[in-house]
């Protein structure tokens, strides 16, 4: 029994608890921030607008309205008779005439709800026959903006009444400035929102009215401070509440919060939950430009966003580009795929530009190289042979998918492969290093790949740039040939017509110095000089120190005409590869770095040494066979070019030729 009393005692305590401070607490004080669903007595015009917001009158003339605290105040003077409330009020005059108004509201203290008042200057609260009659045991603080003569009184005054309208004391409405320590005038319709503390003390029989605007701090010193005997006024039972009329011009007059206390201190109002006043017409024409103009800057800025997004993505489209339908892809497309080309998605870079990891909204992954080029010198031509080799589909080769134009750059689209490219597996400290049986599988694939090129396809493709950064490596470590950036291709059994010196040094056969022609002999020696570089871990040209360099065909030739060719063998292997295979991939590096290009194997041949179904030829003793750049004609190939060719300034060994024109 003992337990359920305590369930039931404290679930009194949360309900209790729970009541909102805008209710009343009990019949002696109460605080209303906003009055919806307030317990007021209302009468008249006065109604509680949806927003919680009590409006006494409208823009009726001739109408008066009462709200008042539905239950009575115990006014004994057995209990003290000091009290304390405080208010929001706005009056709004009517917008027509606004230097016309109507009368004000008053703060009342009543024995009764009801009234036979006036809707004039009388406030609703008296008539011609009532007003001065000692009992009507009324005590009213009014706020009026307009000048009655009959009561004696002043324009846009606040008054203290007594049974009468003719008030016991009087002022202008003002507030004191805490700061300025001085008196501030207020217009009270002005449709601005403004709160009044009436306060009175019993023991002085004193009663204090201080009026500021609402964001201000009570005043220290109030607008009326007037003595008076409370007691031979009030009755032991009185209702508070407002009266108001508008008289035969009309205005709106509003209270927004409402606090009372007549045992202390009434509580402060919550300044930020009182209800909003009504949009004036001139507020709603205000609003209603500011949308105009918010709409017309809208328009303006999205039109402009628009237009920017579309220089953003706006790409080099010409109508001969419409028969390559899926090749072309959109540039938007790929600048969502790539992350806007964040650095953090680069995955490779070279001369011809950067490559950015992308992924396609399919989830499939992509690679996007971005390549300069010049729009107006053989583009259509070159486009045209980029979507004939997005039809090559081998095993060892890396799919270019398809291309994009954008301004000053060509974007070209391959399959994304995981493990990026093999040079880094060869060079890189921080990577693990390529095993013999990983190697031998990667160079017969790039054969497979490049065979395939040369014979296999519809027309000779010469790709003319093979070097471990562009033989990639799928999820199973399987070599793929791949950036077909630099390739060209033409029928069988015609003569290649590129006579353009592109690929990179150390890889260049020596005939392109003189004819910059590209054949499949000049990609037999650019292969061969791969397959010397995965087996001895080196690159092509290596600066050993100023001004000597190591060329690695002069070195592998060394070490065979000395009879110790496995001395050439990367030294990472530690030894652990196969002698027969390792001699194997030596030798044909050999013999496609020929300085005769009839001399070096076509990739079938080279493929059947690879498989062992062919005997290698005898490699001969002399060194001047085996063709390649000293340092000083290096240079002067870098630097004193024929006029028919064109390449890139940077003199790193192992620096990409740039592709600039097509002959």
């Amino acid at each position: 029994m003992a337990t359920v009393l305590r369930s039931l005692h404290l679930l009194m305590i949360l309900y209790i608890s729970s009541i909102p401070l805008n209710f009343a607490q009990d019949k002696s004080q109460f605080i209303y921030n906003g009055f919806s669903q307030a317990n007021l007595h209302l009468d008249g015009i006065a109604e509680i607008l949806p927003n919680g917001l009590l409006q006494l009158t409208d823009s009726s003339n001739q109408k008066l309205g009462h709200a008042f605290y539905q239950l009575p105040i115990n006014f004994s003077t057995i209990s003290s008779l000091s009290f304390s409330t405080n208010f929001v009020f706005a009056m709004v005059p009517q917008e027509q005439e606004p230097e016309l108004g109507g009368h004000g509201i008053a703060f009342t203290i009543s024995p009764s709800r009801s009234f036979n008042g006036l809707e004039s200057q009388y406030l609703g609260l008296f008539n011609y026959s009532n007003n001065g009659l000692t009992s009507n045991h009324i005590l009213a603080v009014e706020l009026d903006p307009v000048k009655s003569p009959e009561f004696e009184d002043i324009d846009n005054h606040v008054g203290i009444d007594v049974n009468d309208l003719r008030s016991l004391e009087s002022a202008p409405a003002a507030y004191y400035s805490n700061e300025e320590r001085r008196n501030i005038s207020l217009e009270l319709q002005s449709g601005n929102r403004m709160q009044l503390w009436i306060d009175y003390d019993e023991a002085e029989k004193l009663l204090n009215v201080t009026l500021a605007p609402i964001r201000t701090p009570k005043p220290d010193c109030p607008l009326l401070s007037t003595p008076i005997n409370l007691s031979k006024i009030v009755l032991e039972s009185m209702y508070v509440g407002f009266s108001a009329s508008t008289g035969s011009v009309s205005s709106h007059h509003y209270i927004l919060g409402w606090s009372f206390n007549k045992s202390g201190q009434a509580q402060s109002l919550d300044i930020s939950r009182l209800p909003t006043l009504p949009p004036r017409r001139k507020q709603i024409v205000l609003i209603r430009a500011l949308l105009i103009v918010a709409v017309v800057l809208l328009i303006t800025i999205t039109g402009a966003a628009y237009y920017f997004w579309r220089k953003k993505y706006e790409e080099v489209r010409e109508d001969w580009e419409s028969e390559y339908g899926t090749h072309r892809f959109s540039y938007k497309s790929l600048y969502k795929a790539t992350k806007g080309f964040k650095a953090k998605e680069i995955i490779g870079e070279g001369g011809f530009g950067k490559v950015y990891r992308g992924t396609l909204p399919s989830n499939e992954q992509i690679a996007v190289k971005r390549v300069s080029h010049d729009s107006q010198q053989g583009m259509k031509e070159f486009v045209a042979e980029i979507i004939s080799m997005g039809r090559l589909r081998h095993r060892n080769l890396v799919r270019l998918l398809g291309y994009c134009r954008r301004r000053g750059e060509l974007l070209l689209i391959y399959d994304y492969m995981p493990h990026g490219s093999l040079d880094r597996f060869l060079y890189s400290n921080g990577r693990k290093h390529l095993n013999w049986l990983q190697r031998f599988r990667i160079l017969r694939g790039v054969a497979s790949g490049l065979l395939y090129l040369h014979e296999g396809w519809e027309q000779t493709v010469i790709h003319r740039d093979i070097k471990a950064g562009n033989v990639l490596l799928d999820a199973e470590m399987n070599g793929r040939l791949g950036d077909f950036g630099l390739a060209r291709l033409y029928d069988h059994d015609t003569n290649s017509q590129t006579t353009l010196v592109a690929g990179t040094v150390g890889y260049l056969a020596p005939e392109l110095t003189r004819t910059g022609r590209a054949t499949t002999y000049t990609d037999v020696y650019a292969f061969g000089a791969f397959m010397l570089e995965v087996a001895c871990g080196r690159k092509p040209i290596e600066r050993m120190g100023m001004p000597e360099e190591l060329v690695l065909v002069d070195w592998v030739f060394e070490c065979w005409s000395k009879g110790d060719i496995l001395r050439a063998s990367d030294p990472r292997l530690e030894g652990n590869y196969v002698v027969e295979e390792m001699v194997l991939v030596l030798k044909i590096g050999l013999l496609c770095s020929h300085v005769n290009p009839v001399a070096r194997p076509s990739m079938r041949r080279v493929m059947q040494f690879l498989n062992g179904d062919a005997d290698l030829p005898n490699i001969p003793y002399d060194s001047a066979s085996f063709g390649t750049f000293t340092s000083s004609e290096t240079f002067d190939f870098l630097w004193s070019p024929p006029s028919s060719f064109v390449q890139s300034s940077d003199p790193s060994m192992s620096s990409t030729v740039s592709i600039l024109k097509s002959g």
